[in-house]
């Protein structure tokens, strides 16, 4: 089965096609020529997937998938969550928005937070959302230099290091991103003779 997943960010391709192995034969935006920013403009990350997906089965007519993903911090009402990528701004970088973020708690005691992911796939123009969370905290400082975005300020529960600390392997065996996609892997595996 081909899937599109409707991004060009390479650590989360990797992520994602190490976690549905060979079953599913995974297809970058690049892959199908699409080059367009598409708009990521709703208010919740189910609504900003569905539009991204949406955009793929409409326009290229293909079986896909997209995901948003937020840090939600607990002191914070739930911030950065549907602004995480952009938290300092529009062009900002994940060093920006990690100081916004450490600068937000100084002097907060609560540091619990959670990462979640939410896929949005679209298979015959039949719609499924699946929803993945990780529970953990936020640091003080920066640890780490693996991962990508939040992860040298992100300890999951059940550990005492950050996902930037920890290889891809095991970050990928617990993470928010690995859970969605389990739930969608599990999905295609029991629906996959319909397809």
């Amino acid at each position: 089965m081909k899937l599109v997943f409707a991004t060009n960010n390479k650590h989360k391709l990797d992520e994602v096609k190490a976690i549905l192995g060979n079953r599913v034969e995974v297809l970058s935006l690049k892959d199908i020529g699409c080059f367009d920013d598409i708009p990521e403009t709703a208010d919740t990350l189910q609504g900003n997937a569905l539009i991204k997906a949406r955009y793929i089965y409409e326009k290229f007519g293909a079986n896909c998938f997209a995901d948003d993903t937020g840090l939600e911090v607990e002191a914070l009402g739930g911030e950065p969550g549907v602004y995480s990528a952009r938290y300092a701004g529009e062009e900002c970088c994940p060093e920006a928005n990690m100081k916004k973020l450490l600068h937000n708690l100084t002097g907060k005691s609560n540091r619990n937070a959670q990462f979640r992911t939410v896929i949005a796939l679209i298979i015959d123009g039949e719609e499924k959302l699946f929803n993945g969370i990780v529970k953990g905290r936020i640091t003080e400082e920066k640890r780490g230099d693996s991962g990508f975005g939040y992860d040298p300020i992100f300890v999951p529960e059940g550990f005492s290091e950050s996902f930037a600390q920890m290889s891809s392997e095991q970050k990928n065996s617990i993470s928010h991103r690995y859970r969605a996609t389990e739930q969608l892997s599990d999905y295609l595996n029991k629906t996959s003779d319909s397809f």
